[in-house]
């Protein structure tokens, strides 16, 4: 023990005061960049969900008008929960395409569904429709398309009553979960594509902050049970809506109805608190 404290005490006296510093600074820029290495090595495929196609037909058919985009982010919040891939976050998607203008009244085919997602850094998107029929029942269905290969697969077909509509998200998200087999893609950089707009193709590890700035974070399992009616369904939407194109107030009062309904339903309370600061 005796002889320990001289030999420490030299070792101390080794070091002075620059080369302590020089220590600390390399180990606080090592702290700082653990975080950044550890998001570089996360290669799990990088997944976006487009707002479905309304197809809907018959008696009650306008009842379902505008439930493309709250299919889309319950879609997307379900999917979430699967730690095997890494959803594109709703705003990030209809902030893609505002900025591109290619595409009216949510109708998204395959090609242009390829542009926007290699722009949003996307190796996989999912898609399909939705159609309620005058006789009560619904269709949704979804498949998925390979940004590289714009390969169509995974398809998907849920049957069930309009009555709920909540069920039948569910029910597909189940699906996807369990058949998606999606491998990260390979390659480096961005591209320009046929039309002109540079694209970022699908890509192996973290996408480029420039490309995809949010992943949609899962909710608890409390909100994950709430399953609103097909009227309420359409107000969440139409809120999403009115938030995307930056009417604060109507989205507000429109995410308020929702919540009076179905207070644990903690999505609408996220947009809420999103458009309120």
């Amino acid at each position: 023990m005796s002889r320990s404290k001289p030999y420490a005490t030299r070792a101390a006296r080794g070091l002075t005061l620059p080369t302590l510093v020089a220590a600390s600074s390399i180990l606080s820029i090592a702290t700082i960049a653990l975080p950044a290495a550890a998001r570089a090595q996360d290669n799990r495929p990088v997944v976006v969900v487009f707002a479905f196609t309304n197809s809907s037909i018959g008696a009650g058919a306008a009842d379902y008008a505008g439930v493309q985009t709250g299919i889309q982010d319950l879609l997307i919040t379900d999917l979430a929960a699967n730690n095997r891939i890494r959803l594109v976050d709703r705003e990030r998607v209809s902030q893609v395409l505002q900025e591109q203008k290619m595409v009216k009244d949510q109708q998204i085919d395959p090609q242009t569904a390829v542009r926007l997602g290699r722009i949003m850094g996307a190796q996989y998107a999912i898609t399909g429709g939705f159609m309620a029929a005058g006789n009560g029942q619904a269709v949704l269905n979804a498949y998925t398309i390979d940004m590289e290969t714009t390969q169509i697969g995974n398809p998907q077909k849920i049957q069930g009553s309009t009555s709920d509509v909540m069920g039948l998200i569910g029910q597909l998200s189940s699906k996807l979960a369990s058949t998606l087999n999606l491998a990260p893609k390979s390659g480096a950089g961005r591209r320009t594509g046929d039309d002109g707009v540079k694209n970022a193709p699908a890509q192996s590890g973290a996408p480029a902050e420039s490309n995809v700035e949010q992943f949609a974070k899962p909710v608890s399992e409390k909100a994950m049970k709430v399953k609103l009616d097909p009227a309420t369904l359409k107000v969440y939407s139409s809120a999403l809506d009115e938030a995307d194109k930056k009417n604060r107030a109507k989205a507000t009062d429109l995410f308020k109805q929702v919540l009076a309904k179905y207070p644990d339903f903690e999505q609408a309370q996220r947009e809420l608190d999103r458009i309120s600061h």
